[in-house]
């Protein structure tokens, strides 16, 4: 038996899935209701999270941050039996998740990180991607149950905090490449150009294919030759602020980045390729 804890839009559909898999699920959420709701699919609801825990082999938690994980664990403890096995979706720090995997190894519990890059419909259609770390011994009898609710199942290797460290990595990715698109579509606006129109720029310029050859340029320190000169890029972002400047729409991340690139460009590199901008996180 399986409790989970925490049915927002993620665990919800993940509950759905297992329900439809044949698993026997017993349910807790802050929200009451939440639960309930899935009792039209065959799950249990409980009210209290000792009680949702009690009798399950593992529980799974898609929580909201690392206070209210730790606070619901404790509310959950003396539903804990021998053996069982708590396994985290939620995205934490990587402090966080080290103490937890500390706290309940000493008290006989393994606790084992494993967040997702997932929305909830690949939650409900084991699609997406899951990702863990750790030891072997506890990492590996734990592909064969993980691997059913995810469509790529991403073993990160013996550090234990990896899997934090990666999930963090990839949204900060995801929300810069989120805050560019508004940064686009306002600039869009300045150029009038509808943002139907502006968005249909990815049927022609696909940029994902530069991400792995530009990080890797990045991580090698290859900054020369170029192939767009720091300055030159650094020009095009003068012509994108001042238009919009002009025009009174306020841009939130483009300045960030001219300041930035104004920095290395006096440290004598505005002639290296305009990736240089990452020399400080890379130097060796």
């Amino acid at each position: 038996m399986i409790a989970f804890f925490g049915m927002g839009l993620l665990g919800t559909n993940f509950v759905r899935a297992l329900r439809g898999r044949g698993e026997d699920v017993q349910v807790w959420n802050r929200s009451p209701d939440k639960a309930t709701a899935l009792e039209a699919d065959g799950a249990r609801a409980f009210a209290d999270p000792a009680a949702a825990a009690r009798g399950a082999a593992r529980v799974h938690l898609t929580l909201p941050d690392d206070a209210v994980i730790d606070d619901v664990l404790e509310r959950a403890r003396p539903g804990f039996g021998p053996g069982t096995l708590i396994i985290d979706h939620s995205t934490t720090s990587t402090a966080g998740a080290l103490a937890r995997i500390t706290r309940w190894r000493e008290r006989g519990i393994t606790y084992v990180h494993a967040p997702v890059f997932m929305g909830p419909q690949n939650a409900r259609d084991a699609t997406g991607v899951m990702m863990l770390s750790g030891p072997r011994s506890i990492v590996e009898p734990l592909i064969p149950v993980l691997s059913p609710m995810t469509g790529k199942l991403v073993d990160l290797g013996e550090r234990p905090d990896a899997a934090a460290a990666f999930k963090l990595l990839g949204n900060l990715f995801l929300i810069c490449m989120t805050a560019g698109l508004a940064e686009m579509l306002a600039l869009a606006k300045v150029l009038h150009v509808p943002p139907a129109e502006a968005a249909s720029l990815f049927g022609h310029f696909n940029p994902t294919s530069t991400v792995v050859p530009r990080i890797k340029k990045m991580t090698d320190a290859a900054f020369e030759p170029p192939s767009w000169e720091l300055a030159m890029a650094r020009k095009d972002v003068r012509l994108m602020i001042e238009a919009a400047s002009e025009a009174g729409i306020p841009l939130a991340v483009l300045p960030a980045i001219a300041a930035r690139m104004d920095t290395v460009i006096a440290e004598g590199h505005g002639e290296k390729d305009w990736s240089v901008i990452a020399k400080d996180a890379v130097d060796r």
